[in-house]
Order: C-alpha cells, then structure tokens, then sequence
C-alpha cells in the first residue's frame, strides 16, 4: 500500500451518496509572527519561562517523523457486518474526512457502510438517527456530534445491543458509559488546545492579541476553546481580544461578518487567531483580503482542528491560515473501523489516541492531509486482510 502522503484517499460514489442521503519561532515554521510588531509596539519578548516551553513543544510537534505508534494486534476481520455513519453535517471537512476513511476500511472488510447526513441540526441528526435505527445495522458510528443531542436514539441503540462509536462525539478519548459508546476517536482534546496555544506564544515571542473562533453548541468544541484560553492566559503578555461564538453550520454566513467588526475593532492588535475547526479561516479569508490584510501576514491563524484538505491548501499557500493541528483523518476512519471489529468479536477498545501534530508550509511537503505511516498497513495485517 502508498504512504498515505503520496496518495490521497477517493471515495467518490461515497461522498455522491453522502450528498444525496438526509450531513514559532522554531525553525520549521510556516511563518514567524515574531518578527510582526506586538500589540504593545515592543520587540522584548514576553512571558519568557512560559515561551521557552512554548517553543520546546512547537519544535516537537512540527516534527514529521511520525511512525505508526498504534495497534498492532486484535481480532482477525468479522465477516458480514453493516455500519451506519450519522455525520453532524458533511460541510464539516473533518466528519466528511472521517467519513472517507470510514467507507476505505469497511471496503477492505468486504463491510456495507450506509452514511446519513444530520445536516448539521438537533432535529435533522435525530431524524438521521432514526432513519440509522431503521437499518438495523451491525454498528453506527456518532460523526462529530453531542449524543445527548440524540438521547433517546443512542438509548434505543445500546438496549438493541448495537455498539456505538464517537468521532468527537464526546470531549475524551476511549470508551464511555456515560454515553454508552464503545469507544469515542479523538485526538486528546487538552493536547490539541494546549499545542495551539502553545504555537502562538511561540510565534509571537509571547506577545500576541488573539482573536478565539469557537461553537459552544458542541460540547467537544466547547471543552477545547475553554483549554486554548487557558492555556494562553499562561502567558502574561498575550491578549485575549474576543471569542467568537459561530456554530459550525452557519460558520460561511457569520463568520465574514464577525471578522469585518472584528478588523474594525482591533485594527493591528489583532495579531493571531485560533480556532476550534480550520473552516473559520476559509470563510474568514474574504473578509481578511477586503481589509487589506495580506494572506501571509498579520492575523496569524492555526486551527486547533481538523487539518482537512482545504486547510492544507491554505497553509500550504498561506492564504490566511499559517498553521493546522489536523486530526489524522483517514487514519481515524480506519480506527473506527477496527474498534468495531473489536466490539463485534467480543473484545476490549484498542485504546489508541494519535499524537498531535502541527503542520505548516514549512513541514508539510505539499501535502493536503496529515496520517502516520503504515496505519493501513497495520490495520491489514491484524485484519488478515
């Protein structure tokens, strides 16, 4: 099998039925902010124990010598399964992400997979859930989405006995009781907060005004933009200028807006921006470019999530995005996959939670995704595939 850097995943008919179903200062930075002027008009770095942390952590996450870390053992493949992906909503690049991987595995096992799209609201993810139920499926897999959101769905699951599996269904990785999920797929919530904040202390030599981008409606996204404020406030010289709260469904109408009053505002203390999903930045570039603001220059951006391939593409081409902490997609598709598996040949979840990581112009190799070598390979090899 390719490296998952040198071959894009394509799932073409999947995502034609998704659409029609009813969802720095290291060397290695894309680019040092440290050199822009601070919010304070001063060159003297700040908070000076907290930055060399900050730096130390940067430098190893940008590494990219990321060799499969995962299982490497587990149950050989169970014949005959189904499995229902219920997305939040397929504008959302990283359930779309997942999705892909989600459908590349299960064609591996010989799985039929069936994706529904929540369309990104509580009554179209319940009416989805439904239409899961209905399927009868082996396993269904909750796409970035509450699961109290769906109460009564996921209790009808676990009294029919049908596992359930989170991709950021809840803010923790690993199994759950409460909800009743057999595992739920992330990237360690704190890690991922903690390492974004972390990369604008470090670009902006520990001076910076920040401008927050998150959706309290999803408690995952919640938790995580509670954590980047936290950890920013480490650092006495960084400036929390505001926290936007857009949902992620109406991110493309609100977010041009929000970012127009934003620029109006602050003007230059704006100096970097995270957010709980790279999106932000995509439907924020306009606004950005009709103010003047130059696509490799001040407000420094990283999403804190999910590294879809949009966001490579604007990294890459520091178009208003100088950074991603991406979620391994593809790779955590296949991982829902096997937890499946697991649950269905009676065993335990495997427990893995990748690594984070920080791409940039600088480390990414062109690349428009971020996966450890030899996931598929690994996956393969204890499937009997």
């Amino acid at each position: 099998m390719p490296s998952t850097r040198k071959a894009a995943v394509t799932a073409a008919a999947f995502l034609v039925a998704v659409a029609t179903a009813a969802t720095g200062c290291e060397s290695g930075s894309a680019t040092s902010a440290s050199d822009a002027v601070s919010p304070t008009g001063s060159a003297r770095p700040g908070c000076p124990d907290v930055l060399a942390k900050a730096k130390r952590a940067v430098k190893k996450a940008e590494d990219v010598n990321a060799p499969w870390s995962g299982p490497t053992t587990g149950p050989k493949a169970v014949a005959g399964k189904s499995v229902v992906y219920i997305a939040q909503t397929m504008t959302n690049p990283g359930v779309a992400g997942v999705a892909r991987g989600v459908q590349e595995a299960a064609d591996v096992m010989g799985w039929n997979v069936r994706a529904i799209n929540g369309q990104g609201t509580p009554a179209g993810i319940r009416a989805a859930f439904d239409k899961a139920l209905a399927l009868k499926p082996s396993g269904i897999v909750i796409g970035g989405f509450d699961p109290a959101s769906a109460a009564d769905q996921v209790a009808r699951a676990n009294a029919e006995g049908i596992p359930l599996v989170g991709w950021h269904a809840i803010a923790t990785p690993g199994p759950s009781k409460a909800p009743n999920l057999f595992s739920n797929i992330t990237t360690d919530v704190s890690d991922v907060a903690t390492i974004s904040a972390d990369w604008i202390i470090a670009e902006s030599n520990g001076r910076a005004g920040v401008v927050l981008f998150t959706d309290a409606s999803i408690p995952f996204a919640k938790r995580k933009s509670d954590l980047i404020r936290k950890e920013l406030a480490t650092c006495s010289d960084v400036e929390l200028l505001s926290q936007e709260d857009i949902p992620i469904p109406e991110a493309n109408s609100r977010t041009l807006e929000a970012v127009s009053s934003l620029q109006s505002r602050f003007g230059d203390k704006w100096t970097h921006s995270a957010a709980i999903n790279d999106l932000y930045f995509g439907h924020a570039a306009p606004a950005l470019r009709a103010g003047g603001r130059q696509g490799a220059g001040a407000p420094y951006n990283i999403g804190a999530g999910d590294g879809d391939p949009s966001a490579f593409e604007r990294v890459n081409g520091k178009e208003f995005q100088a950074a991603t902490v991406p979620e391994p997609l593809s790779e955590q598709g296949w991982q829902i996959i096997d937890e499946f598996n697991r649950a269905f040949a009676g065993g335990k979840a495997s427990g893995y939670v990748a690594p984070v990581h920080i791409t940039t112009a600088a480390n990414s190799g062109g690349a428009q995704f971020w996966d450890s070598e030899g996931y598929r390979e690994a996956y393969r090899k204890i499937w009997g595939k």
